[in-house]
This record gives C-alpha cells, sequence and structure tokens, in this order.
C-alpha cells in the first residue's frame, strides 16, 4: 500500500509554520519545486505528493544528518522528491528555474544579508512562478524579551542588555519582507502573520522546552560572556513564568509571483 505524507500532526513547530505556508501556495500537479532549508522534510513530502509523478520537488539543507535522515523516510517512495545537501545563500547557477520555491523556517536563516540571499534566490525561479516562505517574525515572544531586558536593567547588564537589543533588532518583520519582495518587483505579493501560543511551565520545562531553548533562549544566553551568569539569570527567571506568558510566536508567510515575460 502506497504511504500518504499529509503534514503530521505530531510537529509542534515546523507543521504549524508549513500549514500557512500551504495555505498560500498555489500548488498544482506537474510543478517544479525547490525547497530550501529543507530540514526533516516538513512539508516537502506534502509537496511532492501534490504535484505527483509529473512534477518535481527538489529539498536542499545544509545539514547533511537532516538529508540522510529525509532519505531514510522517504525510502523507494516518490522518486520525484530529491533530498539534497547544499546552502541556499549559495546554489549553484547550474540548476534550472522552478515554478514554486519555498522555504519553511528559512528566511530567518538568510541572516546577515537577507535581500542579498532573497534577490540571489529569485533568480531561480520560472516567470509566473511564486515564491512561499515562512518565519517567525518580529513580534515573536515579545513578552519574554521585554522581560529579560527589565531585568538586565534591574541587575545593571549593561553589555548584556546592548547584545539582546542587537539580537532583536535584526529580527526580519512582515514589513521588511513585504518591501523586498516589491522591491524584487514580484506582483500580488502578499505578507501575513499568524499568532501561536506556546505553552510551558516554571524551570526546567521552560529552561529546556524544545521550542524555545533551540534558538531562542540559547540567544538570551549569548547576550552573556559568563555563561555561569547566564544561567543563574535564566534561572532566576523562569521561576516566574506568568511575567512574560502568555508566549506567542508570530508566524509570518510572505508571498509573491514573478511576472511573465512579455
Amino acid at each position: 500500500m502506497t504511504p500518504s505524507w499529509p503534514l503530521p500532526e505530531t510537529d509542534p513547530w515546523s507543521t504549524p509554520f508549513a500549514k500557512i505556508l500551504m495555505h498560500h501556495l498555489k500548488l498544482q500537479p506537474g510543478d517544479t519545486v525547490l525547497d530550501i532549508a529543507a530540514g526533516g522534510g516538513i512539508p516537502a513530502f506534502h509537496m511532492a505528493e501534490q504535484v505527483g509523478d509529473q512534477g518535481s520537488v527538489l529539498a536542499v539543507d545544509i545539514h547533511q544528518g537532516q538529508v540522510l535522515r529525509s532519505r531514510s523516510i522517504q525510502g523507494k517512495h516518490m522518486p520525484w522528491l530529491q533530498f539534497e545537501v547544499g546552502d541556499m545563500r549559495f546554489l549553484p547557477l547550474t540548476l534550472p528555474q522552478f515554478d514554486r520555491i519555498t522555504g519553511n523556517l528559512s528566511f530567518m536563516f538568510f541572516r546577515p544579508n537577507r535581500f542579498e540571499a532573497l534577490t540571489s534566490l529569485i533568480k531561480f525561479l520560472k516567470p509566473g512562478g511564486q515564491i512561499v516562505l515562512t518565519f517567525p517574525s518580529l513580534g515573536t515572544f515579545d513578552s519574554l524579551w521585554n522581560c529579560v531586558d527589565e531585568e538586565m536593567k534591574r541587575g545593571n547588564y549593561t553589555r548584556e542588555r546592548k547584545a539582546l537589543a542587537e539580537y532583536i533588532e535584526e529580527r526580519p518583520s512582515a514589513t521588511q519582507a513585504n518591501q523586498w519582495l516589491k522591491e524584487l518587483g514580484l506582483e500580488q505579493v502578499e505578507v501575513t502573520e499568524w499568532p501561536l501560543e506556546i505553552h510551558t511551565g516554571p524551570g526546567l520545562n521552560f529552561l529546556e522546552h524544545p521550542l524555545l531553548r533551540g534558538g531562542f533562549l540559547d540567544d538570551i544566553y549569548e547576550c552573556f560572556e559568563d555563561q555561569d551568569l547566564a544561567s543563574e539569570f535564566m534561572c532566576e527567571l523562569s521561576q516566574d513564568i506568568e511575567r512574560f506568558t502568555p508566549l506567542f510566536a508570530q508566524r509570518c508567510a510572505m508571498s509573491g509571483f514573478l511576472p511573465v515575460q512579455k
């Protein structure tokens, strides 16, 4: 029996973002798709099923372990789906153009030169083709960042507070995404934000939360040169999470179409 490849309901982070990607993506049977920063294949497997054997999906990720894991899951199914190791910022010029370019939770990895990376990516889009990227936009976990800033100010952590401000300032916003797509000449530009509440508890439940520690709480630790001091700061912060909960991520989807050449 041939398996089906829906978006997995057991993934609490990639799937909620993939759902809004698929909401915006105008995918047709037979389409060719480039999926960047494909990770564990959410939503590459699902898209491959949608385009069928007359289409193709090339899923690229910089981490070889992710690619090997995805290939293992795929086995001999859907041979028109291909997982390859590659850096989305430096794709080979020999790649063809695609009907659709997608990236789930990818845009945040374009830093520090997001506009330049986006410009390079658009070169692989066919005229009339669509690009859809999702990412946690500026505003994600603002209640937490505000609380951390207040505690840093109260504790006179001047250097650490400056580092935190620089991190927050660097994060992409929905407004920037809209502006950049329009600057690149894309049409039917649409950028939307959908809130996602992240549930957690105090203490280690917060400090080791898989969605928070991986990439978000780590950024707070990186503001400190002294990691023992960082641990002390975070342990104290974690005891009273009511100061910053509920926690909301802003799921942002940016979409646009390359004009058909006349």
